[in-house]
């Protein structure tokens, strides 16, 4: 029991050690997601280019199938007696909303362009056709996969000494605790 509560210890530490950066910045800037500045045609369409470099659109390839699937999933929970029916309207509402998840890219496309000037999209462009820029886009996800693991085997072990830490100044007080 001790081991699997420390697992989940370790894994919220990392899951809250990654996202902490975008929490951060999230309440930071409120207002990012609902107020984009507008930007021009070009800005926009630098910024395309450079999300296709980054292969963007894996991201949300799949967005409108996963999100219908898990609906139907909820749904079928609570109604096992339709599942036939809940099946083919899951393949009727894919369908209706295939290409929506595009709009996601275009979203991107006018955020970037208001982070980031149209130059500094055409630099950005230009570093990632560069032969570094494509080597960072190859070993990206390996880096950031390896340094997750460093950091859920980092927490894990930082989990066990403050345990040990807690165990030793309650017996201290003479409150052994299990």
């Amino acid at each position: 029991m001790k081991y699997v509560s420390r697992v989940f210890l370790a894994g919220g530490l990392a899951a809250g050690l990654a996202l902490s950066n975008v929490a951060a910045h999230a309440q930071a800037q409120p207002q990012a997601q609902t107020q984009i500045k507008p930007s021009t045609p070009a800005a926009i369409a630098a910024a395309k280019e450079l999300l296709t470099l980054k292969n963007a659109q894996g991201i949300y390839a799949n967005a409108i199938p996963n999100i219908v699937q898990r609906t139907k999933d909820t749904l079928l929970r609570n109604n096992l007696n339709y599942q036939g029916d809940l099946n083919e309207v899951a393949g009727v509402i894919a369908k209706n909303l295939a290409g929506r998840q595009n709009e996601i890219g275009e979203q991107m496309a006018k955020i970037y362009a208001s982070d980031f000037t149209e130059q500094e999209l055409k630099d950005l462009v230009t570093f990632y056709k560069s032969p570094l820029g494509q080597k960072l886009l190859l070993e990206e996800p390996k880096t950031v996969a390896a340094s997750m693991s460093y950091m859920s085997q980092w927490a894990q072990a930082t989990a066990q000494q403050v345990e040990e830490q807690f165990r030793a100044e309650m017996k201290k007080r003479g409150k052994p605790i299990m």
